[in-house]
C-alpha cells in the first residue's frame, strides 16, 4: 500500500506519525503541498491514500480536492475538512444533528453584529469564521467594547472581517475538554486548564487526563458524524472535538478540528494517538 503524508512543515506530530507508520511496517512518503502543481485532467501522485496535515487550511483544502479528483483517498476528506474549517458550516451541521452548542448568531454588517451581541448578552464572544490556536478570539464584556471591536474589524477590512460570528460566553470551570475521535470511537480526552478564559494549549493551557465517560464518547462521536453526514455520512475520520462544561446544560460542543495537534496528549492520556491514527489510515485505504 502506498501512503503519503501531506505537510509543508514536519512538526512533532508529523514525526510521531512517520514513526507510527514505520512501526506498523509501512513506509510513508512525505509530500509538500507548496511543491504541488496540478494540470487538471492529468494530475496524479504515486499514493493510494494521503493523510492531510497541512499547516495552511486553504492549501490543505485545495490539495484535498486535487487529490480526490485524481482518485486518491484523502483523510480527512475534503467534504469533512471543509465543514470543520468554517465555523459557520460547523455550527449549521451540529445544529442540524441537534448537537448541543453555545447559542450562536451570524451577522453580515456592523449594525447587525451589535444587535446580535446585545441579544446574546454580555459577556459574548466574537470569533473569526476561519481560524485556529485561539487567535483573534475576543470576549466582549459591554457595549463600549462591542462597538470598539466591531469598528476595528470593519476598518481592518478583508473578507474574514466582514462576517461576524457571535457566541454566548459559557461560564465554564477554568478549563475545557479536547476529545480525540478516530473513526467512530472517542479514544481519549484531555482537560485544558488555564486561569485565562482561552484555554488552548497553544496559548499556555495545561493538559491533564480527562476520563472518557459514555456521555463524552457519545457526544463526540455524534459531533464527528454530524460534520460528515451532510457530505456522504459515516464517521468523520480523525477529528478533535472541543467541549465546554455549561453549568446548566452540561457538555456543549464548541469546535471540531480536522488537523489536530496531539503532542501534549499522548503521555497525558496514556493513549498512543499517532498509532491509532496510522491504523485508521491503513484500514480506510
Amino acid at each position: 500500500m502506498r501512503v503519503g503524508i501531506l505537510c509543508s512543515r514536519v512538526r512533532v506530530e508529523e514525526k510521531l506519525l512517520f514513526a507510527a507508520f514505520a512501526a506498523l511496517g509501512v513506509t510513508v512518503e512525505r509530500f509538500d503541498e507548496r511543491q504541488i502543481t496540478a494540470r487538471v485532467g492529468s494530475f496524479s501522485l504515486p499514493v493510494e491514500v494521503m493523510l492531510e496535515r497541512s499547516v495552511s487550511t486553504s492549501a490543505g483544502l485545495v490539495a484535498a480536492q486535487l487529490l480526490e479528483a485524481a482518485g486518491v483517498r484523502v483523510i480527512n476528506s475534503y467534504a469533512t475538512a471543509s465543514v470543520c474549517a468554517d465555523k459557520i458550516r460547523t455550527t449549521l451541521a451540529l445544529d442540524a444533528a441537534h448537537i448541543p452548542q453555545p447559542r450562536t448568531e451570524i451577522a453580515l454588517s456592523d449594525e447587525a453584529a451589535l444587535a446580535a451581541i446585545e441579544r446574546i448578552g454580555y459577556p459574548a464572544v466574537l470569533k473569526p469564521v476561519v481560524g485556529s490556536w485561539g487567535r483573534l478570539l475576543a470576549r466582549v464584556n459591554d457595549r463600549d467594547a462591542a462597538e470598539a471591536l466591531i469598528e476595528h474589524k470593519t476598518v481592518l477590512g478583508g473578507v474574514g472581517h466582514q462576517i461576524f460570528y457571535v457566541q454566548e460566553y459559557i461560564e465554564k470551570p477554568a478549563r475545557d475538554i479536547r476529545a480525540f475521535v478516530v473513526g467512530d470511537e472517542t479514544i481519549c480526552a484531555i482537560y485544558r486548564s488555564s486561569p485565562h478564559w482561552i484555554t488552548n494549549t497553544a496559548r499556555g493551557g495545561a493538559a491533564s487526563n480527562c476520563p472518557v465517560t459514555p456521555e463524552i464518547a457519545d457526544l463526540c462521536s455524534s459531533a464527528a458524524r454530524a460534520v460528515s453526514a451532510p457530505n456522504g455520512g459515516g464517521a468523520g475520520g480523525l477529528l478533535a472535538i472541543d467541549l465546554l462544561e455549561d453549568p446548566d446544560r452540561g457538555f456543549v460542543v464548541c469546535e471540531v478540528n480536522h488537523t489536530m495537534e496531539f503532542r501534549n496528549s499522548i503521555d497525558t492520556t496514556g493513549v498512543n494517538i499517532p498509532e491509532r491514527m496510522a491504523q485508521f489510515v491503513l484500514e480506510s485505504a
